[in-house]
């Protein structure tokens, strides 16, 4: 299991000082710092992407993974993800909700898949709420997702279960700050293994 932790860029003014922080209370916690990935939210438009690309370097530098978060809302676009390479990509709910009713939403979320894939980027797509999200964004293949379909946002709780019709096995991997959980999809000899 992994936790996401986020952050708006402009309000990190010194890396060094927030990671700092970061790894202090992870160890008062004992909590795993391999388990940390920061998450770069984009509330607002990032003004400075050196001081953004020094964050990343900083985080990168600690062993640390980084994720893009609301990828195709706001800010975080094309350009944004080219200049920072993020180890993880979520997707935005507005670009996967029904996603199986909407064939551009649908190809953007295909292109999205093989950009990730040649960058050895992890893509997550949020807010899964239909078992028709669901089945469209796996047939696309995205393995990762959240959202209300898995669980309900829950503290200290990540589920196992299984979508009926569907002979896959939905692990938990990941608890986020909004407690919501990331899911990879199994097959049951993957699971087995």
């Amino acid at each position: 299991m992994r936790s996401f932790a986020s952050t708006s860029c402009p309000a990190v003014y010194s890396p060094v000082a927030c990671i700092q922080l970061t790894l202090k209370t992870a160890r008062e916690q004992a909590f795993p710092l391999d388990r940390l990935i920061f998450e770069i939210t984009e509330a607002e438009k990032v003004q400075d992407r050196q001081h953004v690309l020094h964050i990343m370097e900083e985080y990168h530098r600690h062993g640390f993974q980084v994720a893009l978060d609301d990828f195709g809302a706001g800010y975080s676009g094309l350009n944004l993800f080219a200049e920072l390479t993020p180890d993880i990509l979520k997707l935005d709910m507005d670009l996967t909700r029904n996603v199986h009713l909407r064939p551009i939403a649908l190809a953007i979320v295909r292109s999205l898949v093989q950009l990730c894939s040649s960058f050895n980027v992890a893509l997550v797509a949020e807010g899964v709420e239909t078992i028709e999200e669901y089945a469209t964004l796996r047939a696309s293949g995205i393995k990762l997702m959240q959202g209300y379909l898995f669980a309900k946002p829950a503290f200290e709780e990540l589920p196992s279960f299984s979508i009926p019709g569907d002979n896959q096995i939905l692990a938990s991997v990941s608890a986020i700050p909004s407690s919501a959980a990331a899911f990879v999809i199994l097959s049951k000899s993957e699971m087995a293994a």
